[in-house]
């Protein structure tokens, strides 16, 4: 194929090809040609012209197929239009030449069809230069259009519209013809050609004034016969034209001049007219239709009723939204009136009447709901309560007229049902899409929306009482705050007109609609509400009896009460359930006995009352065994099946009592049937094994002896065919967006559809889709489809049903075929699912003929249905003999049959059988298969055939598996060969070549990024076809296309044009086929996962058609994710808007961060569009911030003009989706790094590179959305909003604010922040509202942004008014909402107060930190210090006052916590009222919200108990104003029994163990997702606790406690690895390790008190290891403790175990470098090793002393690396710190244990010298410092006893003389430090050794130094040390020493010092040293003062030295003071430098 790519035609290449090959060879040279003209020269062009020309005409005789021939044509238009055109009038000629043609040849036709498509494209490209030639050409077409078949008609006048598109106005004198001949094209019997003439029409009426002024209502006329027989394209073609066409005269001003004399003006109610002609009388011509009028017999065909509505829509579209709002009313009436008396013949059937109702529905939902915005949405919905006004006032004239008894004139009555029928719906799907943004509809008196809906459930119709109701349900949805008013007030209503038929059932729809509705409300309804329903409903059904006009009415109200009660699932319904069951029990006859005698007793009437009761009552049971599963244990299903038997006798008795008492029982009986069915398909076959056989007996009945004769295909079958089959039954079965109304031509014209009134109990049911109403089937028809069902699950008996089929004859018998085999086909899959078997050889004989016979079929529906059921059939059976047989007879029927019917049948059978089969094994059995379908879907004759050949082909390729590969060339070359010749009019066989092309692209997978020849050639192949199927016109074909570029761009991305294929997808993004815009969607969701940027540039690139505008929006300027977000707010299905959703998600998630102004932006102008001028301006704003915030204001408000908002008043859920994406906008730049967080850095980097942009920029966009959202009408909207305001507050509230050092950069939005948390806070808003507004607030108070308190009070007192209502108690509770939703909103107020008082109190416990600091340092800061403890300690000022309050509500809510915590087995305990803030019913709804705030109240209230250190405050301090009982003191106690006062404490036992028993319970086994925050909270409530003495006496004196909380935590420590959990785990181990030390300190020193006198041998050993040293695991708490450090230390140093230490996995010797949180971890661990020994007796500490020694010298060895600066690491630090806590315990001197802790503590050191011998080529990074630091330790804090035996002294000082030689002066430095303390020991046996040693080496190093002067500091403070370490040595001599180290010292410390020259120009190091060495001599002088003079005395030159030394330094210190007055503050720094010397 790369040969194709040139220029010119490769002939020698294309020579060589087969037949074939060069067809496929020029499409890919055609192709390659349309996109290198436009891109060559055209110089290049002119030059090749002539031969190209040559070479594309004569291609026009080889005839191309139609792909070929349009490619064909485009490049001669390209390459006239861009070359030369003088020889255009040649090709011209020659077109018409070949068109004239007399070769009439199937052979010779490819030829002339693409001769008129060229003729198109060269107009199309050239127009008006080609001059006048354009009439010949126009008229050869049209004289060839005469005799032209079907395919050249369809060419024809696409080709002419094409002609009419180039020449614009020019083509005038051609408009009367061409008219005419579209005219007669436009009711040709092709539906392509229709749809061409269609377009053609459309094209013309442009310029044809015409077609809407003269000729108008020939043209309407015209186009309702077009729709006659139509088919979906046709009908979208047609309308699209007649609705335009319509818009055209409307609004059309222009009249030219030769029309002027008769053109008429044409009104809104002319347009109007025309269409309700159509609409209501269809395409017969208005004289003819009144003849049939008065006969009564004419009846408007449907197609031409669906054309119209799709017209109305398209009209309306055309206006425009705002010429919609302003003809609303005129537009409504109309619309209304089509189903009104006005027209009786439109609704004469009840099936007309739901028919147009629904196309009256649709055109509503479609132009108001998909046109309008949200303001005039509800404009709108106040004229149609206008309309629904108007017409109850009919109704009551026509009422009051006469009594109510008397018997009213229906017709009047009736006038108005269908009308309210259709506003009641689309008012409801209104309010229902308009969500809590219809709020204010509801609450404006004057429309009086709820009053009108509510005055309409008395209507007389009982469609127009439950429409009403329906709409009654979706106005709760919408507004959940209204559900238990309007439950209510029908409530009340219902009781009050217990009398009156209508308002019982009215109501109780109403009720029952209401109660469906409660599912869709997460805040729900008072639990008490059930109960009032139950007792209504009971007494409905106790009174039925007593007055027998009414007793219908009661029984259907009292059980459909009940039957919708049950939708309120287990927690509601258990408490009703022994009454329900009661009910069932009475209402059935309990013996065989009974219900004969009822037999011979009724009259007509009360077998109708009775059997409404019982299919009432079956209802009931079958609602309440789908939706309170839960409940049906043993015992309630026990219950249940006694009345069975007696409902199922009833059922086989019915035709009995029908025959009896005649027609009137007809309908009853069926819905007792159907309801019956229902009910037994729900429950286990088990239940009603004794009725299996009656009940069969009755199903077969059903089945095979229909009442009606209506051909139920097109709902009992589509469940049971494949969905991909049901592609192949055309568009009538896939969705489209106009599927509500198309629907009723799929039923056949004696069935509408479903209606509401059809089945009253569906009003609760949850809906398939959110708005749409219910739709029953009439009875007869859902009787069949239950029947099916049921048979599906009783495991059957065929032959009665196969029989039955034998018996009847014709049409009856199809009907009866259709029952069987929809049955059949159920219960196999039912067999399949549950892995059933179907029984004997016979079965299978009898299954086998019934599913033959339905393969062969008519109708095609039922053929599909026949081939999935055969499938099924062999899947069930699954014996390999049986399949294979199978599959063989149908072999044998295609080899035979030439019928179309049995060759579609069978091939899609043979598909089948591998779906469930998947892939039979053999290969001869793939091979027959393949060549079959190869050539039936070569068989042109029929392109059906064709169609299902290919689609069962495609399913044998997906399914065949690696077994297909070697049929892939070969179907490849088949599917590419039918795609370039089958006509394009086939749609559905380019549809199955899809499939085909789609399928083959997955079988071949990732190998497509092949590059060997074959693959390339496979992969050129497969986007040649995706391009084929690109240019087809069917928009399935294009959605196949895209879907196949999309696999191939999974598998090969490299290969795919990503440029092309994006513009493909902008050009559909907004198509009106919804199957392709969802391909488009699906195909970019894909795309955007991987190149989400190159998809954005391409996109934004595209500019193919400047003019092209989506959704309204132009892509150029709002990129992609702007066109998208503006079609997800346009888009109504929901698949598609997911779709949509997850594509942006993407989109941000990748490029949010690059693109942050443009995703701000758009975000912005979604939230602003929707920002209307009354809640801006409700910002309160102190006066001095007034100026600054109005020009926010008018920024905001003055964005009306168009030109700066792409989106209008988007809906609310476009704007909740908005804001959802600021807050992934923020944690996007969370990740992406610091700058987006810190303005000072980000400000630099943009000054850097102006095209930076960080998030903290754009602060104040973000509060303004948070804003936005916050204050809007919907509450999702303000939910969203305050969740993103609480994410600014988080994550900006540390962000420092440069301009005013001590400042924050929020602290500026302080009062949008306020004004947006107000409203949450009214008394009317929502309860989940207000809970996370609570959250809001404690965010920003805890974030310390505002310092001031004044400016605090404010959002604080949001929280004050909050608590009050808490306090105010459960009588004060909401009773709008479920009791939860008050336990959701008090806790969290309480979460909310919780955090506050963590954080004031943990800011407090910081400041008291910062200021001992403080007074460490300096008194001079004491005034910067005061101001911020005033903030911290305001804070908790401001908590304080409300403590004592919330301190009691904490404690009880913790209570009610731990309760509902309890293991169910425990429930019995649970009081039986309920908890403080829950109440008994609702116990399960709680439960989410106590989980969620529990962590925090739980500390807080540990913290509060700290800060009070346990004091009990007195218990009825500050009751006065809880109206509930909160001390814990009531927990789980009766009244009776408890105690009248508890001692104090008694009630801290109780807190404590409430505290730690809630810890425990939840570290114990936290779930894996409960929240970090909670354990962490959890952990620091356990640390609160324990901070104080009297709950570590607790846990200190409770050994087993102890060691339960160790064990917990160290499992804890185990499953989470986030450092900050195991740091908080750890600290709260050392608090209990405190404890028990402090418990054993304790226990000794009462003693040692008690025991004073006693001896002291017979001391008692206190502490864990007692005499014996035994520790016992799981017992003893130093065993846990140690458990816990060894895994720790174990995990951060894995060298430390010495399993591991021996496997080659870890290097000896290697140093690890640990992370800061490990290092932290490290030494918080060796901090509790230290402390243990002091928990143990002498001889426990024996026991444990070799671990802890191990573990902490270990840890040193393993980390002691040199860090550059010479600083220790924190392990260093901390083992060296540990090491030294360890050797100075007690236990090391106590008599028992000394001599064992000498022998370890000597092996220990040998250890720490070992470690210095084992590291040999490792030394560089080795730290001499830190070993030779712990050996220090080692001698100075251990007894003498330990380091003086010899050998390790000797070892010791070895040590120190190396280190003293070291060259790096820190090393020497350190090393002098460490001497001079061991100098100084007390104990000289300890330190003489050493002085022995070392000294000489020391004075010798000092002595040498004379020579060289120090360089620098760290040299300076190496002699500095060396003169300390001498110092001391004299200070430690003995007297008769001294003298000689004196005489020693002084001449090397003058030796120091400088004369006055040298002093000038000296080093400032040398300068030091001679200050320092002054300063030694002044000190040492005095002390030695006899050898000081004796040696001044001897040498003169030291004198005359220090004299001039000691002279400088006086007149230093003068100069020094007269500076001091100048510059004071300098002394004290230096002073504090030589102390700290």
């Amino acid at each position: 194929m790369e040969l194709a790519h040139s220029l010119l035609l490769n002939e020698e290449a294309y020579n060589q090809l087969g037949e074939f090959q060069k067809a496929e060879f020029i499409f890919a040279w055609l192709q390659f040609l349309e996109k290198l003209l436009p891109v060559t020269s055209r110089a290049d062009i002119r030059e090749n012209q002539k031969k190209l020309v040559e070479q594309l005409t004569s291609l026009l005789n080889n005839s191309p197929g139609p792909p070929t021939r349009r490619l064909l044509a485009k490049n001669l238009a390209v390459l006239y239009s861009t070359g030369d055109t003088f020889s255009v009038y040649q090709t011209i000629d020659k077109c018409n030449e070949l068109i004239r043609s007399k070769d009439d040849s199937p052979s010779y036709l490819p030829t002339k069809l693409a001769a008129v498509v060229c003729l198109g494209y060269l107009y199309k490209r050239l127009g008006r230069i080609l001059g006048n030639s354009f009439t010949d050409t126009v008229g050869n077409v049209l004289k060839a259009m005469k005799n032209a078949e079907s395919q050249g008609r369809y060419e024809i006048m696409l080709s002419l519209q094409n002609i009419l598109n180039g020449l614009g106005a020019a083509a005038i004198p051609c408009h009367r013809d061409i008219y005419k001949a579209a005219r007669s094209c436009l009711t040709d019997r092709s539906m392509a050609v229709r749809c061409a003439a269609a377009k053609c029409l459309l094209e013309l009426q442009n310029e044809a004034v015409f077609m809407w002024s003269t000729d108008l209502d020939s043209v309407v006329t015209l186009c309702f016969k077009s729709f006659e027989g139509s088919n979906y394209d046709v009908r979208l073609a047609v309308s699209k034209l007649l609705g335009t066409i319509l818009a055209r005269a409307l609004t059309s001003k222009q009249t030219t001049a030769s029309t002027k004399h008769n053109f008429r003006r044409i009104s809104l109610e002319d347009v109007m007219e025309l269409l309700g002609t159509g609409f209501l009388r269809g395409s017969c011509g208005f004289l003819r239709a009144s003849g049939d009028m008065l006969k009564g017999t004419s009846s408007v065909s449907r197609d031409v009723r669906v054309g119209v509505t799709q017209a109305y829509v398209v009209f309306v579209s055309t206006l425009g939204a705002q010429w919609l709002e302003r003809n609303f009313s005129a537009f409504l009436s109309h619309i209304l009136d089509l189903v009104s008396q006005s027209h009786p013949k439109a609704i004469q059937s009840p099936t007309d009447a739901i028919g147009c109702r629904r196309c009256v529905s649709f055109i509503l939902r479609a132009t108001v709901g998909g046109l309008l915005e949200e303001k005039a949405q509800i404009a709108a919905a106040k004229e149609i309560c206008q309309a629904i006004w108007k017409l109850k006032k009919v109704v009551d004239a026509a009422m009051s007229d006469g009594n109510l008894e008397t018997k009213i004139n229906t017709t009047d009555v009736t006038v108005s049902q269908h009308v309210l029928v259709c506003a009641l719906q689309e008012l409801g799907s209104l309010i229902h899409g308009l969500g809590t943004t219809a709020a204010p509809l509801l609450q404006d008196s004057s429309a009086g929306v709820l009053e009108a809906v509510i005055s309409v459930i008395l209507h007389p119709s009982i469609s127009v009482r439950l429409t009403a109701a329906w709409c009654l349900r979706c106005i709760a949805v919408a507004l959940p705050s209204y559900v238990s008013l309007l439950l209510d007030r029908c409530i009340e209503r219902l009781s009050a007109l217990k009398s009156c038929p209508e308002a019982v059932t009215g109501y109780s729809f109403a009720v029952a609609a209401l109660l469906g509705a409660v599912k869709h409300c997460p805040l729900g309804i008072p639990h008490g509400k059930g109960k009032v329903i139950m007792t209504v409903a009971e007494d409905l059904l106790c009174c039925a009896s007593q007055n027998s006009r009414i007793s219908l009415q009661r029984m259907q109200a009292g059980w459909l009460l009940i039957a919708a009660l049950m939708t309120l699932g287990p927690a509601v319904v258990q408490h009703h359930l022994p009454r329900m069951l009661l009910l069932w029990k009475c209402i059935f006859p309990s013996s065989p006995k009974d219900l004969e005698t009822e037999k011979t007793r009724g009259d007509s009437f009360t077998w109708q009352v009775t059997l409404e009761g019982r299919a009432g009552a079956l209802s009931a049971i079958k609602s309440f065994v789908s939706h309170c599963a839960g409940l049906l244990t043993d015992e309630v299903v026990q219950r249940l099946l006694p009345p069975l038997p007696s409902a199922v006798d009833l059922l086989t008795q019915l035709s009995s009592i029908y025959k009896s008492y005649g027609n009137s029982l007809k309908t009853p009986s069926t819905v007792y049937r159907h309801k019956l069915y229902e009910l037994l398909a729900v429950l286990p076959p088990k239940a009603y094994e004794g009725n299996f056989s009656a009940v069969l007996k009755e199903l077969v009945t059903d089945l095979t002896v229909p009442d009606s004769q209506i051909d139920a295909s097109t709902f009992l079958l589509p469940p049971l065919c494949h969905e991909n089959d049901r592609l192949l039954l055309g568009p009538l079965l896939q969705e489209t967006d106009h599927r509500f109304i198309e629907e009723q031509l799929l039923l056949g014209n004696s069935i509408a559809g479903g209606s509401l009134e059809y089945d009253p109990y569906s009003i609760y049911e949850k809906f398939v889709k959110g708005d749409s109403l219910p739709k029953p089937l009439p009875p007869a028809l859902s009787v069949i489809s239950a029947a099916t069902r049921l048979f599906g699950v009783m495991l059957q008996v065929l032959e009665q049903l196969l029989n039955s089929i034998k018996q009847t004859k014709g049409s009856r018998q199809q009907i009866v075929q259709l029952h069987v085999v929809s049955a059949f086909s159920t219960s196999l899959k039912h067999l399949a699912n549950c892995k059933g078997s179907l029984g004997s050889e016979e079965v299978r004989r009898s299954a086998l003929m019934l599913v033959m016979g339905a393969l062969e079929s008519s109708n095609p529906l039922l053929r599909c249905a026949a081939a999935e059921c055969l499938a099924r059939l062999a899947q069930v059976v699954s014996d390999s003999a049986f399949t294979a047989g199978l599959a063989q007879l149908s072999f044998d029927k295609l080899k035979s049959a030439r019928d179309v019917v049995s060759r579609t049948g069978h091939s899609l059978a043979l598909g089948c059988l591998y779906r469930y089969l998947g892939g039979i094994g053999s290969t001869q059995h793939l091979n027959a298969c393949v060549g079959i379908l190869y050539t039936l879907s070569q068989d042109s004759t029929s392109p059906d055939v064709q169609a299902w050949a290919l689609h069962s082909l495609s399913l044998i390729v997906d399914l065949a598996g690696p077994l297909y590969h070697v049929h892939v060339e070969p179907t490849l070359s088949l599917v590419l060969m039918l795609l370039l010749s089958v006509p394009p009019a086939y749609a559905e066989v380019h549809q199955s070549l899809g499939r085909c092309l789609n399928t083959l692209i997955t079988t071949l997978g990732p190998e497509l990024q092949g590059s060997s020849t074959i693959v390339s050639a496979l992969r050129t192949s497969c986007l040649l076809g995706c391009a084929v199927m690109q240019d087809n016109p069917d928009c399935l074909v294009q959605a196949q296309a895209i879907s196949c570029l999309q696999q191939l761009h999974m598998f090969a991305p490299r290969h795919v044009n990503l440029s092309n294929l994006v513009t493909c997808l902008c050009m559909n993004l907004c198509s009106s086929y919804l199957l392709l815009r969802r391909a488009v969607v699906a195909c970019l969701r894909q795309l955007v996962q991987r190149e989400a940027a190159e998809v954005s540039e391409y996109a934004y690139l595209f500019r193919r058609d400047p003019t092209l505008f989506l959704a309204d929006v132009n892509i150029r300027e709002i990129g992609l994710e702007g066109a998208l977000l503006g079609l997800l707010d346009k888009e109504l299905d929901p698949r598609l808007c997911q779709d949509i959703k997850e594509t942006l998600t993407h989109m941000l998630t990748s490029m949010a961060v690059e693109k942050l102004s443009f995703w701000l932006k758009l975000c912005k102008d979604v939230l602003a569009a929707s920002a209307d001028f009354n809640t801006v301006a409700s910002i309160d704003t102190t006066q001095e911030e007034e100026t600054a915030k109005v020009d926010d204001i008018s920024v905001l408000t003055s964005d009306n003009d168009d030109r700066f908002h792409p989106f209008r008043n988007p809906r609310w859920s476009t704007r909740v989706f908005a804001a959802e994406c600021v807050c992934k906008i923020i944690s996007q730049c969370e990740n992406a790094g610091s700058a987006h967080f810190d303005i000072t850095l980000a400000q630099e980097r943009k000054q850097r590179d102006s095209r930076d942009d960080f998030l903290v920029l754009h602060l104040a966009d973000l509060v303004r959305m948070a804003f936005i959202a916050a204050t809007d009408h919907s509450d999702q909207l303000r939910l969203s909003g305050l969740q993103t305001l609480q994410t600014v507050v988080r994550k900006f509230a540390a962000v420092p604010e440069p301009e005013f050092p001590g400042h924050v950069i929020l602290e500026q939005y302080q009062a949008n922040v306020g004004a947006a948390l107000r409203p949450a806070f009214a008394p009317e808003t929502p309860p989940d509202v207000t809970a996370k507004a609570c959250q809001v607030c404690s965010a920003w108070i805890a974030s310390g942004v505002v310092s001031d308190l004044n400016d605090l009070r404010r959002v604080h007192q949001l929280l004050v008014s909050s608590l009050l209502k808490v306090q105010a108690g459960k009588e004060a509770q909401n009773h709008q909402y479920n009791e939860s939703t008050s336990t959701m909103e008090v806790l969290a107020v309480l979460k909310a107060w919780a955090e506050v008082y963590i954080v004031a109190v943990e800011k407090q416990k910081n400041q008291s930190d910062t200021h001992k600091q403080c007074l460490k340092l300096e008194n001079s800061s004491e005034e910067s210090y005061r101001d911020i403890t005033f903030s911290a300690s305001g804070l908790l000022d401001l908590v304080q006052a409300d403590l004592g309050t919330l301190s009691k509500l904490w404690l009880a809510a913790l209570q009610d916590f731990a309760l509902l915590t309890l293991p169910p087995e425990y429930a019995s305990q649970l009081p039986a009222e309920g908890g403080t803030f829950y109440t008994a019913e609702t116990i399960e709804n709680a439960r989410p919200h106590y989980y969620n705030s529990w962590a925090l109240i739980l500390y807080a209230t540990a913290l509060w108990l700290t800060s009070t250190g346990f004091i009990v405050v007195d218990p009825d301090e500050g009751v006065t104003n809880l109206s509930r009982p909160v001390t814990p003191t009531t927990m789980c106690q009766d009244s009776s029994t408890r105690p009248l006062v508890k001692s104090p404490e008694d009630v801290n036992t109780d807190r404590f163990h409430l505290i730690l028993g809630i810890s425990v319970e939840f570290l114990c086994s936290p779930r894996s997702d409960a929240a970090m925050e909670n354990i962490i909270a959890c952990l620091h409530a356990l640390q609160a606790l324990f901070d104080v003495p009297w709950p570590r006496s607790k846990i200190g004196g409770d050994q087993e406690l102890g060691v339960e909380l160790l064990n917990v935590l160290h499992r804890l420590i185990l499953t989470r690895e986030s450092p900050d959990i195991q740091l908080a785990a750890l600290e709260v181990v050392r608090l209990i390790l405190f404890a028990a030390q402090e418990h054993v300190k304790e226990k000794r020193r009462s003693a040692e008190v008690d025991d004073g006198a006693a001896e002291k041998e017979t001391l008692p050993e206190f502490g864990e290891g007692k005499d014996t040293g035994g520790l016992v695991p799981g017992k003893s708490l130093v065993f846990a403790t140690l458990e816990l450090c060894v895994c720790i230390l174990v995990r951060q140093l894995p060298q430390l175990n010495p399993k591991l230490t021996c496997s080659p996995a870890v290097q000896p010797g290697k140093h690890l470098l640990l992370s800061e949180d490990g290092s932290r971890l490290v030494a918080a661990a060796l901090v509790i090793l230290s402390d243990i020994p002091a928990v143990c007796s002498p001889e426990g500490s024996v026991s444990v002393l070799p671990t802890i020694l191990y573990l902490i010298i270990g840890v040193l060895k393993q980390t002691a690396v040199k860090l550059q600066d010479g600083r220790l690491r924190l392990t260093v630090a901390a083992s060296l710190q540990a090491l030294k806590g360890l050797l100075s315990s007690p236990m090391a001197r106590a008599e028992k244990s000394q001599n064992a802790w000498t022998d370890l503590l000597r092996s220990a050191l040998v250890t720490v010298l070992d470690c210095w011998d084992q590291v040999d080529g490792l030394l560089q990074e080795f730290d001499e410092v830190s070993l030779l630091t712990a050996i220090t330790v080692f001698v100075m804090s251990t007894s003498p006893e330990v380091t003086t035996v010899e050998c390790l002294q000797k070892r010791c000082i070895e040590k120190f003389k190396i280190t003293l030689d070291s060259k790096d002066p820190l090393v020497q430095c350190k090393c002098y430090q460490l001497l001079h303390s061991i100098f100084q020991h007390p104990n000289k046996t300890v330190s003489y050794p050493y002085i022995h040693s070392l000294a000489p080496s020391v004075v010798g190093k000092l002595q040498e130094t004379e020579k060289a002067k120090p360089e620098n500091a760290a040299e300076l403070q190496v002699i500095q040390e060396g003169i300390k370490v001498v110092t001391a040595l004299t200070a430690a001599a003995e007297e008769q020493h001294r003298a000689h180290l004196v005489a020693c010292f002084l001449p090397i410390l003058i030796s120091f010092l400088l004369d006055e020259n040298a002093l000038v120009s000296a080093t400032i190091s040398a300068k030091s040293l001679h200050e320092f060495a002054l300063q030694t001599l002044m000190q040492i002088g005095p002390q030695y003062s006899s050898v000081f003079k004796k040696l001044m005395a001897s040498s003169p030159t030291m004198k005359a030295r220090l004299e001039s030394a000691v002279k400088g330094n006086q007149e230093g210190i003068k100069v020094k003071t007269t500076k001091h007055a100048k510059n004071p503050g300098k002394s004290s720094s230096i002073q504090l430098k030589t102390n700290f010397l």
